[in-house]
């Protein structure tokens, strides 16, 4: 009985000694990321030396992943945050929402986790965060990042209160100013001094909001408000004065469409008769992809549209121009490699299942295709070497 009872007792140990070894931050496994070999012959890479891939993750699953292409190499790394921070309590967080880079370091926006996560863009390495309830996406301009946030809980509600944008040192990562704009203020872009939001008010359906914000950047104060259309969500700008902001509709009797504000004179000047989920400016050229759910028909519309700012027509309904856009089950994100050209789509598939990335050339043909993480949504290029 008393060998018996030493044996318990040493196995109790032990079983405590791994518990307390596991439980130590500092001795946690790494987990290595995995890859595979995308391109075997990448091209002569000069400016742009890759691209991160932030995966959204399902609400609530604690799933938000970052990948990495080397353009320079050919291969493509899942998950390096994971393998780089093994450190980071729960890793990046729930719902990758942005992606961004800004000097030296690479931004994520964690959506429902409340927080911009910030790293070194050579390294992936975690340098430090800003906690900002219900962010959406990034900009930046002049050392300072701003950011839009719904400021509230994530959760619909006919009285959810008006957004802000919350502004931070790049350097310091402190929070310095905060200025009051529309409801659920979503992309954002900067011209002339001037920061423009789009209002979504998309958690008080189905009164949406219909507002562009125009914020001064010197007093940070809002200065105007330009009545668009409801539902706004995406914006670009060309290198011709003009603002293009995407509105989603109410997914039954009115449907997407993008609205073209002026820039100089702060007033719409037309549409493009064009829907779009996702929105590339490259060059001249604006690269849209549209999955636009009706309750009608209670299915999504899919459609690929390239149009040219200069002037001023569509392109083309078909950006992809050998069929490969018949097996991507739920286009999601959108990017144009600037130097290359190459066009990067990534399918959702079911929200649930890994997704996948898609590599086409400036012609539309597809090059190669690759396993992402859950929900593969926002893309950023680098010139720097990730290492």
């Amino acid at each position: 009985m008393k060998k018996k009872f030493k044996d318990r007792v040493n196995l109790a140990g032990l079983l405590w000694g791994v518990v307390l070894l596991v439980g130590c931050r500092g001795e946690l496994p790494v987990l290595h990321s995995e890859g595979d070999q995308v391109d075997p012959n990448p091209g002569s890479a000069k400016r742009i030396k890759g691209m991160f891939l932030l995966n959204e993750g399902n609400m609530g699953s604690n799933k938000c992943s970052i990948d990495y292409l080397d353009c320079v190499s050919g291969m493509y790394s899942r998950n390096i945050y994971a393998e780089r921070n093994p450190g980071v309590v729960k890793e990046l967080g729930d719902v990758g929402n942005d992606i961004a880079i800004y000097g030296d370091k690479l931004f994520a926006v964690i959506n429902c986790s409340h927080f911009v996560e910030v790293m070194d863009v050579r390294t992936g390495k975690h340098l430090g965060a800003v906690n900002i309830t219900n962010c959406r996406y990034i900009t930046f301009n002049e050392g300072k990042a701003y950011v839009s946030s719904y400021a509230g809980p994530v959760q619909i509600d006919p009285n959810a209160r008006p957004g802000k944008v919350v502004e931070f040192d790049v350097n310091t990562l402190q929070i310095e100013r905060e200025v009051v704009v529309g409801y659920q203020p979503e992309e954002m872009v900067i011209t002339n001094g001037r920061l423009y939001v789009a209002n979504s008010g998309g958690y008080r359906f189905p009164n949406y909001d219909r507002t562009v914000s125009v914020v001064d950047l010197s007093t940070f104060k809002v200065v105007n408000t330009i009545d668009v259309a409801i539902n706004l969500h995406r914006m670009e700008q060309d290198r011709y004065g003009n603002i293009y902001v995407s509105s989603r509709g109410n997914y039954d009797g009115q449907g997407s469409d993008v609205y073209v504000i002026d820039a100089k004179t702060e007033t719409v000047k037309g549409r493009l008769g064009v829907a779009a989920s996702e929105m590339c400016m490259s060059g001249d050229s604006i690269y849209m992809v549209s999955t636009e759910w009706s309750n009608v028909s209670m299915s999504n519309r899919v459609s690929y549209t390239l149009y040219d700012v200069k002037r001023k027509e569509v392109v083309s309904r078909h950006f992809i121009t050998d069929g490969t856009e018949e097996e991507i089950k739920l286009p999601y994100g959108l990017a144009v490699n600037p130097e290359s050209k190459e066009i990067f789509v990534t399918d959702a598939t079911n929200y649930v299942s890994p997704g996948y990335l898609y590599c086409f050339t400036p012609e539309g043909k597809k090059k190669w295709k690759v396993r992402a993480g859950d929900i593969p949504a926002h893309m950023v290029f680098t010139e720097k070497v990730l290492r």
